[in-house]
């Protein structure tokens, strides 16, 4: 999940047992950063929660949003995917929330979930997004003229984080309450050592912003924002340069992002490439209990 105002994009320090080996592939690796930004932003907001066992992950952010927000995954590939959609139903029902199941494209494990998803009437939503890697540091354009990007340590910066990406969305239809209530917990956001957050200001406020979440060994980039009057500046590109640059800066080898239409040919113009596609199967009303 990483955005950039105008086109989105959006990236976790957790062992799933997979663990971390030299081999593993680039695209493993991302998918587990994915899963882990998944439960990390579960702590983030009120009233969040986790089912974790059995080789799935069901999570539940601080706002009710199906898309993104809540949703469930596979940790172990085995799993028939009927009996995640049935977890995911139950899970999802006690909430009255809907939920989102992520299907990778064209990767044979993932077969057999996207076809449990349809029969179950989970319906696609929007273009695949694809999952972006980028190996090595990107050129950091730097801000415009009268713009500071400033790394994240208080509970205002989170308030002025949300503001930007709750306007940014807003674009794409996210209701604007959904920022702020994924962030109601501002203290668990800043505690998180894995986790840097980025906000560019201006003379007329927060313009932009992006964090980074380091698991796995690698890490993603995440909720890249830019407020619609600040649009056409470069300001997505800036923060999301520092974002992945700070992923280097501390060791990672790897840094990867979902990115959306709009904003996959500004990753790729700074050197990120696509390695797969997600596909979002949706179930947008709350489940039968």
């Amino acid at each position: 999940m990483s955005q950039d105002g105008a086109g989105h994009d959006d990236g976790a320090g957790h062992d799933d047992g997979a663990g971390h080996d030299d081999g593993a592939a680039e695209e493993l690796l991302g998918h587990l950063n994915l899963i882990e930004y998944c439960r990390e932003s579960t702590r983030w907001g009120i009233g969040g929660s986790i089912d974790e066992a059995d080789g799935l992950l069901l999570f539940a952010a601080g706002t009710w949003l199906p898309v993104e927000c809540n949703g469930a995954f596979r940790i172990d590939d085995g799993v028939p995917g009927e009996v995640l959609v049935r977890r995911a139903d139950a899970f999802f029902a006690e909430r009255g929330r809907g939920y989102t199941i992520k299907v990778r494209e064209d990767d044979e494990a993932d077969a057999d979930l996207r076809r449990a998803c349809l029969e179950a009437g989970l319906v696609a939503f929007g273009e695949p997004a694809p999952e972006m890697v980028c190996r090595r540091r990107v050129r950091a354009p730097g801000p415009p003229s009268g713009v500071e990007i400033r790394r994240i340590t208080t509970e205002a910066g989170v308030a002025d984080f949300a503001a930007v990406d709750a306007d940014a969305y807003s674009t794409y239809g996210m209701p604007l309450e959904t920022l702020p209530e994924l962030l109601s917990r501002p203290d668990r956001f800043l505690s998180a050592p894995h986790v840097t957050a980025f906000v560019a200001y201006g003379e007329d406020g927060p313009l932009a912003a992006a964090l980074t979440l380091l698991s796995h060994g690698i890490a993603g980039v995440y909720w890249v924002g830019t407020v619609e009057r600040a649009r056409g500046r470069g300001l997505a590109e800036a923060v999301t340069a520092t974002a992945t640059n700070l992923a280097f800066d501390r060791g990672a080898p790897l840094c990867t992002l979902q990115a959306s239409p709009m904003g996959a040919p500004i990753y790729t113009r700074m050197g990120y490439v696509a390695v797969y596609r997600y596909e979002n199967l949706v179930r947008f009303t709350s489940p039968k209990r």
